[in-house]
């Protein structure tokens, strides 16, 4: 079972020492790497309400009006406990987890030396699952970034954060992978697993290197109870790094896409195709019409080697990377053409399916955002719902992300444009039929 850290489980030290605790003593000890970085983890408590999961059949207006139960969202509130850490002392700024604050109403985040502030979100990324949160604070500490590229199997690394609410604390164990992916965790995954004890309650906490660096940030845990069983994951910082400078600048990431669909370049494909068996990188399988990679002229059966002259070690690799990219960013791409390398630039575009926004549609609606549905996101026609604000109309009403909408006031709809035209002829009173989790159920919304 895969499950969120929002913790970390304390344990007696395993990794290598950074110095002795004095010189007469002589006794290993990580004290001191423990006090530097320290002052940089903070426990994050966050409140905050959430539709209540209730059978089927009360979303049945029918149901209801027989039963005389009124249509009123059922809301549960939520208290939780997470970890976060400071990245920027002069700005306040504090990364930590989406998962843990996307439902937050109210965030709180207590420092080290105990001092306590209300924060505000900067931004978040649910693909990556990491958000920039700030506090209104003087004199802290920032935990400086380190170059995960450079991470190897065995590095000892150190983890810190906020286990079940109990405060800060402190494991270590090593990086037991790297590169980690198809979870099914994230969108975007790349992660670094490691042995050190994570719990419930350590999401968004720090993983640090024995030199005093941030390279990681804790986000999930497989075990079957779900503690720790010594199968921890972290979000590498260089990934961390790029999210992070757009949820600044822009307050979300605005991915560019390339337009392809890739996979790995196996090595009977490679001798099929007359190349190396060692050779690594994604071949294009589809190149979309109209999109990035057409107009750049990329053809089917080349082969992605590098992006930005960053070696590409297969198609998740290459996701991750073009994934980073910002629409209007130009990606250099070293390809094979059958044996001849080339360079080719092709700037990121939009996606090119549209991402309708609820609130144009409907006042009812607002808070949600709808796209056609996909082979990838479900085998049913309809309009799927790829994100819901907390707190919004949208959300009270009972809507979540990956709802499938097949019709509205029991007209099918296949596209974007029908379910568009039918919300807009009913506006104060909408009758949805979805799918969820593989169940159809009905919503109605109401002005």
């Amino acid at each position: 079972m895969i499950t969120h850290a929002r913790c970390i489980d304390a344990g007696p030290p395993i990794g290598t020492p950074t110095r002795p605790a004095s010189p007469l003593q002589g006794i290993p000890t990580l004290a001191p790497l423990i006090k530097k970085v320290t002052p940089s983890v903070v426990n994050i408590a966050v409140k905050g309400r959430v539709a209540q999961q209730q059978n089927p059949l009360f979303n049945d207006p029918f149901f209801r009006r027989f039963f005389n139960i009124p249509e009123v969202p059922v809301e549960r509130e939520i208290r939780a406990a997470g970890s976060g850490v400071i990245v920027d002392a002069h700005q306040g700024l504090v990364i930590t987890n989406n998962h843990v604050v996307e439902h937050a109403d109210e965030i709180t985040v207590t420092l080290a030396d105990g001092r306590r502030f209300v924060a505000k979100r900067v931004g978040a990324d649910p693909d990556t699952d990491v958000a920039i949160i700030k506090i209104p604070a003087e004199n802290l500490t920032a935990l400086s970034l380190g170059d995960s590229d450079k991470l190897e199997v065995g590095d000892f690394v150190v983890a810190i954060g906020n286990p079940f609410g109990l405060g800060q604390t402190v494991t270590s164990g090593i990086v037991s992978a790297l590169r980690r992916t198809g979870l099914g965790i994230k969108g975007y995954e790349d992660f670094i697993q490691t042995d050190a004890p994570i719990n419930p309650g350590n999401s968004g906490g720090a993983l640090v290197n024995l030199q005093g660096e941030l390279i990681g940030i804790n986000t999930a845990i497989i075990g079957p109870s779900g503690g720790s069983v010594g199968i921890g994951f972290a979000i590498p910082t260089n990934m961390v790094r790029e999210v992070m400078d757009q949820l600044v600048r822009y307050g979300e990431v605005r991915r560019g896409q390339l337009g392809v669909m890739i996979q790995d370049l196996t090595s009977d494909l490679a001798q099929a195709m007359g190349l190396p068996d060692q050779q690594t990188g994604a071949v294009i399988a589809k190149v979309e019409p109209g999109s990035a990679a057409e107009r750049a002229g990329l053809k089917v059966g080349d082969v992605i080697t590098e992006v930005d002259k960053m070696p590409v070690r297969g198609s998740a690799d290459l996701r991750n990377k073009i994934g980073l990219l910002r629409v209007g960013n130009v990606a250099e791409l070293t390809i094979l053409r059958g044996r001849r390398s080339m360079v080719i630039r092709a700037t990121l575009t939009a996606p090119l399916q549209t991402v309708l926004q609820g609130g144009e549609i409907s006042p009812l609606l607002e808070g949600a955002s709808f796209a056609p549905t996909s082979p990838a996101s479900s085998s049913a026609s309809g309009v799927e719902i790829v994100a819901v604000q907390a707190g919004s109309k949208a959300s009270t009403a009972g809507l979540r992300k990956g709802d499938v909408i097949t019709s509205v006031n029991q007209e099918p709809v296949h596209r974007p444009e029908e379910f568009t035209a039918k919300v807009k002829e009913s506006p104060r009173r909408l009758l949805l039929n979805l799918l969820r989790d593989g169940n159809a159920l009905f919503i109605v919304l109401q002005g």
